[in-house]
Parts: structure tokens; C-alpha cells; sequence
């Protein structure tokens, strides 16, 4: 694998195919200094280990490099909309999340919706082979109409992966069992019998058990509880709060039940990416800023 030394590189999670590696380049669309490199990197829990892997023989610490990816359920979003952060086993700050979700709750918007739904149909009447079969756009109304009643169909099912989600950000849930107290093979205990050994041993189990046994049912279902109350709120839904909250492939997932007759979501991701408007997302302005710092 050749690197250049010196040169910015972005790593989003996916693959060239995903949202995430189509829309960087508009991102970085008139951008000033050097023009970055973009690379995917499949799943996003292995960042760390593909960038060292990456960059190999260099030192890590001296490069120039950010990790772009979905928020998912790692990080509650916050009241400001900016790029939210998490740190890596590595120790440095490199990692940074969308404010939404994901990428798809970027592209959920009415107004883009109505304006591929319309451009489609215009298409069609231009030329009559066109394969389009949904005839013109319901409207704006309609289209925001289709993207609640989907959002208020996920209420609880969102809450659930919320709660989980809650459970799995204790650090108590990521503790390992280990085997060994020593710090690593080669480091021998100073006493290597069984007595001690054995006793060494059972201080280790119980205190993963005492680690994961915060993770309870009581502990769930408070936790379900605040995200039932939080989504419930009127203005929770006043202010369309679940665009930024609830998983957009689930919301696009529920819109296509909600009306299958309607547009394919998925062909509309391909022309949206290329059409919406970035400036509107303070996060991805942010985004761009710190790579022109890089």
C-alpha cells in the first residue's frame, strides 16, 4: 500500500459505493491547500487498527488524518448542531461523527424529495421511453406528511435502541475477561502455585462479574422510559427532532411501507447526494474546516 508522506487523508466508513465516500468529495468541492484522499474502510470498529495498518512503517502520531462517520447510537446529539467527537484506545481526537444519525437523515428532506420526485416526472413527459412510473410529486406537504407518519411509527422501537445503546455506552459492558493479572504474556507471577494462581484467578471473574452487572433489566427500562418520554413531546415533533434522532435507514425503511407505491428512496440517494445543499449543515461546514486545518 503506497502513501505519500504528508498528504490529508480522510477515512469514512463503507465502501466506495456508500453515502459517506459519495458525498465527501462535494464536501471538499473548491477546497484550499492540498486536495485530500479519501479512503473507505468497511465496518466502523476497526478505525483505529486500519489506520496504523494504513499507514504502516510511519509513525501515526505525525500524520495528517480524520475519521469521518454516522453518529449512529454511539453519542447522543447535542443542543447545538456541530460534529460530535469520540476518542479512540489510541488517545487522540481524530474521530468525529455526524450531528445527525446518519448520512440518510441528511437526504430525508421534503423539499429534495419534491424536487427529484418532480424532475423525474418532468423527464418522463420530455421523453415517453423514460421507465418512470410514479407519475408527479405529491408536494412538499404530502412528502414531510409521509417522513412523520413513518418517524411516529418508530417511536418505540427508536427508544429501544436508544436504551440498548445506553447499556452498551458503560464501560462496564466493554470490560474483558482477561487471562492473565500480570499485564501480558512473558510477565510471570511471583508465585506460580496453583494456590496462587487459583486465587489470582477468581479475583479476575469476580471483577468482571461486578463490571457487568450493572447491565440489568431495571437499568433498561429507566433508560426506556426517559427515551418514551423524550420522544412523546410535542416539540419533540414541532421541531422535527427525529430527523436528528431516529436512524435514517430506519426511517426510510418504514417510509417505504408506510407508502410502497411511492418513489424508491434508494435511486433518490444516488441523485441527492449530488444536490443537496451543505451549506444548510453547520456539521458538515465544520467538517470541511478541519480538514482545510489538517
Amino acid at each position: 500500500m503506497s502513501v505519500i508522506k504528508g498528504r490529508k487523508i480522510i477515512f469514512c466508513e463503507g465502501k466506495k459505493s456508500s453515502l459517506d465516500y459519495q458525498l465527501l468529495p462535494k464536501i471538499l468541492e473548491n477546497i484550499s491547500g492540498d486536495r485530500p484522499t479519501i479512503v473507505p474502510t468497511g465496518g466502523k470498529f476497526t478505525f483505529s487498527v486500519f489506520a496504523q495498518g494504513y499507514f504502516f512503517r510511519e509513525d501515526l502520531e505525525n500524520q495528517h488524518y480524520l475519521v469521518f462517520r454516522d453518529r449512529d447510537f454511539d453519542v447522543e446529539p447535542t443542543a447545538n448542531v456541530q460534529l460530535l467527537q469520540l476518542n479512540t484506545r489510541l488517545g487522540r481526537k481524530f474521530m468525529f461523527l455526524t450531528h445527525r444519525a446518519c448520512i440518510e437523515n441528511y437526504l430525508l428532506e421534503p423539499n429534495l424529495i419534491h424536487e427529484y420526485w418532480t424532475a423525474k416526472y418532468v423527464e418522463k413527459q420530455e421523453n415517453p421511453s423514460s421507465r418512470w412510473g410514479h407519475g408527479n410529486s405529491p408536494g412538499i406537504q404530502a412528502i414531510a406528511a409521509w417522513i412523520e407518519n413513518a418517524a411516529r411509527s418508530l417511536l418505540y422501537y427508536q427508544a429501544v435502541r436508544w436504551a440498548l445503546a445506553d447499556l452498551l455506552r458503560l464501560s462496564a459492558v466493554r470490560s474483558q475477561l482477561k487471562t492473565t493479572w500480570t499485564g501480558g504474556s512473558g510477565k510471570l507471577p511471583s508465585s506460580l502455585t496453583r494456590q496462587n494462581c487459583n486465587n489470582e484467578a477468581i479475583k479476575l471473574v469476580n471483577q468482571f462479574l461486578q463490571a457487568v452487572d450493572t447491565v440489568t433489566q431495571e437499568r433498561f427500562t429507566e433508560q426506556l422510559n426517559i427515551y418514551c418520554d423524550r420522544f412523546a413531546q410535542d416539540e419533540f415533533w414541532q421541531q422535527q427532532q427525529y430527523t436528528i434522532w431516529f436512524h435514517g435507514k430506519d426511517l426510510q425503511k418504514a417510509m417505504q411501507i408506510k407508502q410502497p407505491q411511492y418513489i424508491s428512496l434508494k435511486s433518490f440517494y444516488n441523485w441527492a447526494i449530488s444536490h443537496f445543499e451543505i451549506a444548510q449543515y453547520p456539521d458538515i461546514i465544520e467538517l470541511r474546516t478541519k480538514i482545510e486545518k489538517l
